[in-house]
């Protein structure tokens, strides 16, 4: 079994110390179906019958699972102690936390944090039955905070894994912008990514029809779409969202290149203009990004930088965490909208990985968007690949 679950089980228990939370219990069942998205961080695979995998802050890991995946569980390498059940998990689950008794229990769910809510409605009632007529039923709380600090918080091998990700993604956009000329389609510019993705035996970061996004003039829709057959044009901006999830992680970058019309022999100044802005943009985030500091806090620095050039408010988050998925839950680097939640107030913490990610519409010419994936650390923020600083002109 992966070695990144061992880290990521161990990594939790300093956690729970941190959020003087006593035990977290990660409820599940027949997860193929309906996934916990904490799951591939604590144990990896799926699990079929009632399941409890329990996390204590003095250390100790405990799996409840079905007899069948006792064994299983045994190999997965990050739990001290397996306890198999054949007809219900409920004697083996009260047993273990009268064993603990602790005063706050952490479950799966989450108003805000799409990452932290696997635990679902339906299977939240089946465990409040099993905990009724006990003192536990009044002691769940969200356990968010605790997912959203190991989702967030990468390991030297989440990060490793994460740059070997953007390299690939890069060696993509070197290929496609070669590739890239008048005539070519939104959906061959798509084609051609697929068949680099399939060489590779890699997959895509998000869907596949919808990974690479390709928009290309004036006209093409913006926004999480696939490609169509409106074809580059002179004076066009082709503009590329694209991803791969390589090792089980993701990168997640936007690129964007001119094709000169009859007689150009530089991008018009609305063209040039609009590519600069959004560098200064982002180079001002990625600048002033550090530990402590609150998405929110950052969103207004890109959001302030685009208005201030003249331009209108973006109408999305300037970022979001990257990691397992393109959108890795936790918080958001984005403004105080009510669809966001809780999430802009999120502190930032060495470990975490973002995109950065602020766009513009130039008239007339199509989307400028470009999309860095960076770092945080103890000293500020770096880039984990090279950034965008040059427009591409063909």
């Amino acid at each position: 079994m992966s070695n990144l679950v061992q880290e990521k089980v161990s990594q939790a228990f300093s956690i729970l110390q941190e959020k003087d939370l006593d035990l977290w219990l990660t409820f599940v069942r027949e997860t193929s179906a309906a996934g916990d998205p904490i799951l591939p961080l604590i144990y990896g695979s799926n699990l079929t019958w009632y399941s409890a995998l329990i996390l204590t802050r003095k250390g100790e890991s405990i799996a409840i699972v079905g007899a069948f995946e006792a064994e299983a569980a045994r190999r997965v390498g990050a739990y001290q102690e397996i306890i198999p059940y054949h007809q219900s998990i409920q004697p083996e689950l009260l047993e273990v936390l009268q064993r603990f008794n602790p005063s706050r229990i952490g479950v799966n769910f989450s108003l805000d944090d799409v990452h932290a809510d696997g635990l679902g409605y339906g299977l939240y009632q089946v465990l409040q039955k099993y905990l009724s007529g006990t003192t536990f039923a009044d002691r769940l709380v969200s356990a968010e905070k605790v997912n959203a600090a190991l989702r967030g918080r990468k390991t030297s091998t989440e990060i490793a894994r994460i740059r070997s990700a953007i390299d690939t993604t890069r060696q993509i956009f070197e290929a496609t912008f070669d590739y890239a000329q008048v005539g070519r389609s939104e959906k061959d510019i798509s084609d051609f990514m697929h068949s680099q993705i399939t060489e590779r035996l890699i997959s895509t970061a998000w869907d596949f029809h919808n990974c690479p996004i390709v928009t290309t003039g004036p006209n093409s829709a913006v926004g999480h779409v696939g490609p169509t057959d409106q074809k580059i044009e002179p004076g066009h901006l082709l503009h590329l969202d694209f991803g791969v999830r390589q090792e089980d992680y993701c990168s997640d970058i936007q690129r964007v290149a001119y094709f000169l019309a009859p007689g150009e022999k530089r991008p018009p100044e609305a063209v040039q203009r609009g590519f600069d802005t959004v560098v200064r943009s982002i180079q001002a985030v990625v600048g002033a990004m550090k530990p402590g500091m609150t998405g929110l806090q950052v969103d207004t620095i890109a959001r302030q930088a685009m208005i201030d050039a003249g331009y209108p408010e973006f109408m999305h988050a300037t970022g979001h965490h990257l990691g397992r998925s393109a959108h890795d839950g936790a918080g958001v680097l984005g403004p105080a909208w009510e669809r966001y939640g809780a999430t802009p107030y999120y502190p930032l913490e060495v470990g975490h990985v973002y995109t950065v990610e602020p766009g513009l519409a130039v008239p007339g010419y199509g989307y400028m968007g470009i999309e860095e994936d960076v770092l945080v650390t103890e000293s500020g923020t770096i880039f984990l690949g090279e950034p965008q600083t040059q427009l591409i002109v063909t």
